[in-house]
């Protein structure tokens, strides 16, 4: 009884966004079908949703067969799709993009990582900040996770130095002002512009999306959020990060079950520093020596770390 007075009460709230504004959310998985379900079984009856799109990045166990049984034993909201093959974040989460917009002629995405919790609240208020700011393209909420608290997740770009320094675990903590918008850029705002947002949970105009050429699949992970940022501006189109409203990340749970160790995730973020830093900062060929010997000291960093920690 109260879950169908919560659906009337959200089939009101949408009465106050726009006409024919159609909504789909992208989730993609790769060998974490319970993790997906979870989420799935709590956002389906989500009015706001026309569509569940759940894109299947080539697992290696039974996850599809898993997402399948989901979708039958739901609704036909759910939507399952495979990928051709495992081409990383950008490139699985695309295949729900192009889908949602080319066969479903949706007008906006939720892309969502399995490992989120996000109320239908913010879903509708996201909607509207797009209807009304036509120059958006790119937009997310403040994030919480287990480990930082509530996090303002939207961040500027910048050249390549201060860039560099922010591959490094250490220099983006040390440098961390000079890094991140000043506290003062966000008192007493509803919303912010920003250059990049979170990849866990974001929104995306689904035609600004394709025009700007969605995720660049020359990366398989990592460094996305400030390629799809660079993207945006060059297609004209903005950024931005919702102040009044957050969602939950459990700090990504799927990454660190495929990517246990932490130098393997670490050689995933280097590689796809050195493909943003050639392909859209366009670094010359000292630039690129400084990051390869860059790269190497974060390495010796990380191995002193876990020397460290496996003493005690």
């Amino acid at each position: 009884m109260n879950e169908e007075k919560d659906i009337i009460k959200q089939k009101q709230a949408n009465n106050h966004l726009p006409k024919n504004t159609r909504t789909s959310c992208v989730i993609l998985n790769y060998n974490d079908a319970a993790t997906v379900e979870k989420l799935v079984q709590k956002i389906y009856h989500y009015t706001v949703f026309d569509a569940i799109v759940l894109v299947d990045n080539c697992s290696t166990d039974n996850s599809l067969a898993q997402l399948q049984a989901l979708a039958q034993k739901l609704n036909e909201k759910i939507i399952v799709l495979s990928a051709p093959k495992n081409g990383g974040y950008g490139a699985g989460n695309n295949v729900g993009i192009r889908y949602s917009y080319q066969v479903l002629h949706i007008d906006y995405v939720l892309v969502a990582n399995p490992d989120v919790d996000f109320s239908e609240q913010l879903i509708q208020k996201m909607l509207r900040l797009f209807e009304r700011h036509p120059e958006l393209g790119v937009l997310s909420s403040c994030m919480h996770d287990p480990v930082f608290g509530k996090q303002r997740n939207g961040w500027p770009l910048y050249g390549f130095w201060r860039e560099l320094a922010r591959c490094g675990p250490i220099c983006r903590r040390v440098f961390r002002k000079l890094l991140e918008y000043p506290e003062w850029y966000f008192h007493h705002k509803k919303a912010v512009y920003v250059d990049a947002v979170h990849g866990s949970l974001l929104m995306v105009d689904a035609q600004k999306m394709m025009e700007c050429g969605g995720y660049d699949e020359g990366l398989f992970l990592y460094q996305e959020e400030a390629v799809l940022g660079c993207r945006m501006q060059k297609a004209g189109y903005r950024s931005a990060l919702l102040l009044t409203h957050s969602y939950h990340h459990l700090h990504s749970t799927s990454i660190s079950q495929t990517y246990q160790k932490t130098w393997e995730r670490q050689q995933l973020r280097n590689q796809s520093c050195m493909y943003y830093y050639q392909h859209y900062l366009h670094i010359n060929p000292i630039q690129y020596l400084a990051a390869k010997l860059f790269f190497q000291a974060i390495h010796l960093e990380i191995w002193l770390y876990e020397k460290i920690v496996c003493l005690r």
